[in-house]
Parts: C-alpha cells; sequence; structure tokens
C-alpha cells in the first residue's frame, strides 16, 4: 500500500514577513532574529529612542537560534548620573582639614584663642632653649607625629632679638614631610619707618621678605605667609615665586565692633593722611569720611582737615599702625576743635615703643580733646596687649577668628 503524503501547505514566499510591532522601548526588548545575510532588507523607524520595525524580508531564512540583540543607545547624562550616584555612595564624608598650629612663647595665648575657634586645630609646642653663649637650643617635640600633617606656625617679630630663633623652626618645619606649611605673621615689623629717598638707604622690608621668600618648599609645595595690614603696600611685591602671602585685615572686626555702639548711627571715619584713606576707604565707605593732611607752617608740621565734617559726630580715627602717637594726638585735637563730641581710634597694630600707649587717656564724656572713648587695637603686637590689658580707653580686638578661618582654606 503506497504512503499517503501529509497535506502539507504550498510554501508562501511571503509567509515569512512579519506584521508590524508596536513602537516598544528598546531596553525593555529582547529580540531573537536569525542571522542575517548581507543581501537581507530591514527597514526600521525609529523616534526618540523608541524603535518600530516595519518590515523585515529576507532571502532565506537561517537557524533561528542565532539572537540579535537591540541595545539601548548609549546615554551620556544618564551614565554620568549613575557614575555620580555611585561615586557619592562609595566615596566617604569629606574629611575637615586639621592643623597642627606651632607658636611662639609671645603668640602662646593668641594660639590658644585660635584654637578655641576650631576643633580641627590642634597646638603643638617647641622647647625654646638656649646654650649657655647664648645662642638658640630648640627643639620639636614628636617631629615624627607630625608626618603628612598641615603644619602652621603663629610668628610674632616684635624685637630683631627673637627673629633669628623664629626663623629656624620656620625653616625646619617644612622639612619634616609634612603635607603642607603655613606662617602666620599677623605684623609684618620692618619698614614701617623707611624712607628711600637716599643713595645707601637699606630696604630692611624687602631683606626679610627674601628671606621668608626661601622657606622650605613642603609636600603641598610653597608657603602660605598670612599677615595682616602690611604698612606700605608696595611691600607686597617684595616676595618672590617660592611663598603665597595671604594679605589679610582687621578691618572687618572694627566694623563689627561700631556696629554693635549705641550711636552706631552717628559715626564719621577720619583718616590721618591720604595714605590711611587710600588703603582703607573702600572697605569703611558707607561711613561718612573726613581726610587730614598734613601741612608746613614754618618750622612745624600740623595737622589739618582736608575734606569732611566731624560737627556733632562720634569720629574713629582710622589708621594701620600706631608707633609714638603723636600724629593721632593731633589729628585728635583739630577734630575736637571742629565739633566732634566723641572720638576714639583704631589701629591694626598697636606698636607703641617705650610705653608711648601711655599718653592716651579716656575720656569720660566731654572732653574728646583730652581723651578717647575708645582706642581699640588687635592682638598683632603680643607685647602691647598684656601692656595694655584692662587699662582704658584700650580695647583688644582678636584675630583669632580670622586667622583659625584662613587655615582652614
Amino acid at each position: 500500500m503506497a504512503a499517503t503524503r501529509p497535506n502539507i501547505p504550498s510554501e508562501n514566499p511571503n509567509s515569512h514577513a512579519l506584521k508590524p510591532l508596536k513602537p516598544t522601548s528598546i531596553s525593555q526588548s529582547l529580540l531573537k532574529f536569525p542571522a542575517l545575510e548581507s543581501s537581507n532588507k530591514i527597514r526600521r523607524q525609529c523616534i526618540n529612542s523608541r524603535c518600530e520595525i516595519t518590515s523585515f524580508e529576507f532571502d532565506k531564512p537561517k537557524n533561528w537560534s542565532d539572537p540579535v540583540r537591540i541595545i539601548q543607545p548609549f546615554s551620556p547624562i544618564s551614565n554620568s548620573m549613575a557614575a555620580a550616584s555611585a561615586s557619592s555612595m562609595d566615596s566617604p564624608t569629606k574629611n575637615v582639614k586639621r592643623v597642627c598650629l606651632f607658636y611662639c612663647d609671645d603668640t602662646k595665648a593668641l594660639a590658644e584663642r585660635v584654637a578655641a575657634e576650631s576643633d580641627a586645630i590642634e597646638l603643638r609646642s617647641i622647647n625654646w632653649r638656649t646654650f649657655d653663649d647664648g645662642f638658640p637650643n630648640l627643639f620639636i617635640p614628636n617631629a615624627q607625629g607630625i608626618r603628612g600633617q598641615h603644619v602652621a606656625f603663629l610668628a610674632s617679630f616684635s624685637s630683631p632679638g627673637v627673629i633669628f630663633e623664629q626663623l629656624s623652626v620656620i625653616y625646619a618645619l617644612p622639612k619634616l614631610f609634612i603635607s603642607s606649611f603655613t606662617l602666620v605673621l599677623p605684623f609684618f615689623p620692618t619698614g614701617t619707618s623707611e624712607r628711600m629717598e637716599d643713595e645707601g638707604d637699606v630696604a630692611t622690608a624687602f631683606t626679610l621678605a627674601r628671606i621668608l621668600s626661601n622657606i622650605p618648599i613642603s609636600r603641598g609645595g610653597p608657603t602660605s605667609l598670612v599677615t595682616f595690614d602690611i604698612h606700605a603696600l608696595q611691600e607686597r611685591f617684595y616676595f618672590g615665586d617660592n611663598i603665597l602671602p595671604c594679605f589679610d585685615s582687621g578691618i572687618p572686626l572694627l566694623k563689627n565692633r561700631l556696629q554693635q555702639l549705641p550711636d552706631s548711627d552717628n559715626i564719621s571715619v577720619a583718616f590721618p593722611d591720604d595714605g590711611a584713606w587710600k588703603r582703607f576707604h573702600t572697605q569703611l565707605q558707607h561711613f561718612p569720611t573726613i581726610v587730614c593732611a598734613k601741612v608746613r607752617e614754618g618750622d612745624k608740621r600740623i595737622v589739618r582737615i582736608k575734606e569732611g565734617d566731624p560737627a556733632g559726630r562720634h569720629v574713629v580715627i582710622v589708621d594701620d599702625l600706631v608707633q609714638s602717637g603723636g600724629t593721632l594726638i593731633e589729628c585728635q585735637r583739630v577734630l575736637a576743635a571742629h565739633g566732634a563730641t566723641k572720638i576714639s581710634a583704631y589701629v591694626t597694630h598697636g606698636i607703641f615703643p617705650n610705653r608711648s600707649w601711655e599718653r592716651f587717656e579716656q575720656d569720660n564724656g566731654g572732653n574728646p580733646d583730652n581723651g578717647l572713648t575708645y582706642f581699640w587695637i588687635t592682638d598683632s603686637c603680643p607685647l602691647t596687649v598684656r601692656a595694655v590689658k584692662n587699662k582704658p580707653p584700650f580695647e583688644v580686638l582678636s584675630l583669632a577668628g580670622s586667622i583659625a578661618a584662613t587655615l582652614q582654606i
């Protein structure tokens, strides 16, 4: 008996044509098609990263087990966001910059106030000793313990006799394999009275700037120098490329203090000369301004009011430093003669050699020509701070907060 052939429908060449697929997210598609010969043709329509296959034609079907995957196109935004998310999950919280702060004997009190401003600042001491011949015998305790640390030194060049021993420490610290080194010198002392007028005059401010510019480089690079209200503005250009000076100011401390006064709305600011006006008037521009000037009358130089009216005002004389105080006293008298009801003074650096601070008395009310209501200074000159402590009209505005903030940069 002849075998009966099964009834198989005739093969239609178009039977393998696919119906149009609804658009679907490519990321959700995983289609399996046969591998295609080079002659096969595929027509697609892509809109906004979604793909529609409108037709699928081929010459001859292949093995359907070979997969062809449609992969979502690369998106730089989504990939960067994913990377950022992973990074934020993996990275720890940013650490606060911790600083080891060394100091000399004169700046111990200021260093303690700086450390009190931030838990990230740790005080470290130095053994300041001398040999029998008077030369320094210095020792840095636990020198290995500061390796890899951020280190700062709070200096006070109050006299030539202490500069050498402090420079010895300043030059030694960066070599102890520390991460960075910052020298805080609140008062840059040299050049305050120098006048380069005759051949042979020596600019000692330039000499000191060159010495500081050659401090050894630490692992983190050049030394950072922090100083306040340097006397001569051109001195900032004396420093070389191996040091990074940061020139700060004590004027913000004065502005905060003036805002606390009961007569803060009646304050005028007086500058004893054009030099003080040039360096400070932009920081105090919201106050009424009075500018004084020295003029020569015969053999004498007297102070005159160049512009402004002090009548009925509480006038604050502002300058960067005071030595003997002669100019301030002359300025005080001329302001009182022109009707100032109260007179106060501010200087960043109260040097007062030979106890010249004793020339300034307190005005208890009604005698602005004989005394000052307030005399504000900062603690940039530690010896003066100790001398005038609890002696009106003097009041100390501490640089501790400004120094602590700068050390955290």
